[in-house]
């Protein structure tokens, strides 16, 4: 077993963009200060969409504006066409994450364009992210699963992930968008997606729909993915895909890898304490457990 993997913050930008009240720059940029403040270090923090269909996002050059300047931590923001690409490189991002998708029914929803048409514009889009030393990743959405066209062929994954490699891009995430993954499918995708771009960075992304994220993270450490997806609360969704609820918890990753002795770099504490902010902020309860139950217990001090 690996003695460190890296977890990615998506709270601000998967975790926030599917609530029905808009939550202000302010609140966002509070969140992002707790979690760099918690060690977290890498975090996708604005989506630069059409702010019509992901109306959350719509403050995302405001969120870059005011960031907190700290030269540890990297800041991602998420393009899904060439003008999100351009809009985000307007407002300073130094990487961006573009999205494809593994199904053309999905990448139509969420996209507006077929899944190849994904392809063509992320071949675009990694020749100016060069030329403007901006790093570039890929997810590719729906991998384990789809609200519209049921199971994803593992062989279509493999073949996304070899196209974003050869487009140019330093990592690529598998993302099971609607929670509907196990930890066997897991083993199976990553292995194929190490086979089909034996160079490039994998990461995980999993929701926690029903009940199988963090076998799902542990699966794919396991099977030697060291960059993991996490929503401090578990909240999150996405609007394109019918009862995608809630992220994989950052607090409950941090916990059991830690126990598990795998060191994340994040202070347990402030990760609770983050996520119970972004609960306040709601104003409602949040998903994740290890910030409702706390921490390992400490011994009681008998008299």
């Amino acid at each position: 077993m690996v003695s460190q993997i890296e977890l990615v913050e998506v709270s601000a930008r998967d975790g926030l963009q599917n609530e029905p009240e808009i939550v202000g720059t302010e609140a966002k940029l509070e969140l992002i200060a707790r979690s760099v403040a918690a060690g977290l270090k890498r975090l996708e923090v604005a989506s630069f969409v059409n702010p019509t269909k992901v109306p959350q996002m719509a403050d995302a050059a405001e969120v870059m504006a005011g960031l907190p300047k700290n030269d540890g931590a990297t800041y991602i923001a998420l393009a899904l066409n060439r003008r999100g690409f351009e809009r985000a490189a307007e407002a300073g991002a130094k990487e961006v994450n573009f999205v494809l998708a593994a199904s053309d029914a999905f990448a139509m929803r969420n996209s507006g364009a077929p899944m190849l048409g994904l392809v063509d514009a992320l071949a675009e889009v990694t020749p100016l992210a060069r030329a403007a030393n901006i790093r570039v990743s890929a997810t590719i959405s729906v991998a384990f699963g789809c609200p519209f066209e049921g199971e994803t062929p593992a062989e279509t994954v493999a073949d996304l992930v070899r196209r974003a490699a050869d487009a140019g891009v330093f990592e690529v995430a598998l993302a099971d968008t609607i929670g509907v993954g196990a930890p066997s499918q897991v083993r199976d995708l990553f292995a194929r997606a190490k086979a089909a771009a034996p160079g490039v960075q994998l990461r995980a992304h999993f929701h926690n729909t029903r009940n199988t994220a963090l076998a799902n993270a542990l699966a794919a450490v396991e099977c030697g993915v060291r960059v993991i997806d996490g929503s401090l609360a578990g909240v999150g969704g996405c609007p394109f895909a019918p009862g995608a609820a809630g992220n994989v918890p950052t607090e409950d990753l941090v916990y059991m890898f830690e126990r598990m002795g795998i060191a994340t770099g994040v202070d347990l504490d402030g990760a609770i304490e983050a996520a119970r902010f972004i609960s306040r902020t709601l104003g409602k309860a949040t998903p994740g457990m290890v910030s409702k139950a706390g921490g390992f217990p400490k011994a009681a001090v008998q008299a």
